[in-house]
């Protein structure tokens, strides 16, 4: 049965770092293939700066295109706002049954997953991989259900992105190919988040 890692977030906008976790994933093989699971609005944030989802997602689609086994879920699009992961990978599992799907997140959303909605559900059904971020020590490493990845971590972040670009910065060595090109065509992130 094929594994899929997904890979949630806002992708506002999606930088190498995110693709640097993805193609680790399927290339070492803790999954077969990452779905980028673009999220309309998460419940921990404040969806204020966020552009719309279409813009996010041709950004996605472009990040992708030359990826192997990286690809792009966008069923969160059709879902209720806000977006609960449980529900999604649920709704997943129901449209996939061939499919194992896992939760796919960073050291600093695995420090704050008990807040989360239906957290044990989640690593009981599922399970989740739990990648390095800078500055994030990795707590409670020996849970049933998650496993630490030691994948390649960069200090980077969609927030810092959008900084810099409102301040002037070319930041195309920050991202996928083309996805800066798209961004300055389409006078995206001009003004400070």
């Amino acid at each position: 049965m094929e594994t899929i890692g997904i890979f949630g977030g806002s992708f506002n906008p999606v930088h190498i770092g995110h693709m640097i976790v993805a193609s680790y994933l399927t290339q070492w093989n803790f999954v077969d293939k990452v779905w980028l699971n673009l999220s309309p609005q998460n419940p921990f944030k404040d969806g204020d700066s966020l552009i719309p989802d279409i813009k996010r997602l041709a950004m996605l689609k472009i990040a992708c295109q030359d990826v192997p086994d990286v690809q792009i879920c966008d069923i969160e699009l059709s879902m209720p706002r806000p977006s609960y992961t449980i529900n999604t990978l649920r709704l997943l599992s129901k449209r996939y049954p061939k499919k194992k799907f896992k939760l796919v997140i960073g050291a600093d959303n695995w420090n704050a997953f008990d807040k989360w909605r239906d957290h044990e559900e989640i690593l009981d059904e599922f399970g989740v991989l739990v990648y390095p971020r800078p500055g994030k020590q990795i707590q409670n490493r020996y849970v049933d259900g998650m496993d630490v990845v030691n994948s390649p971590s960069i200090d980077i972040s969609s927030t810092f992105i959008r900084n810099a670009i409102a301040k002037g910065r070319d930041v195309r060595c920050f991202l996928p190919p083309g996805v800066y090109q798209y961004i300055i065509e389409n006078n995206l992130y001009q003004t400070p988040s």
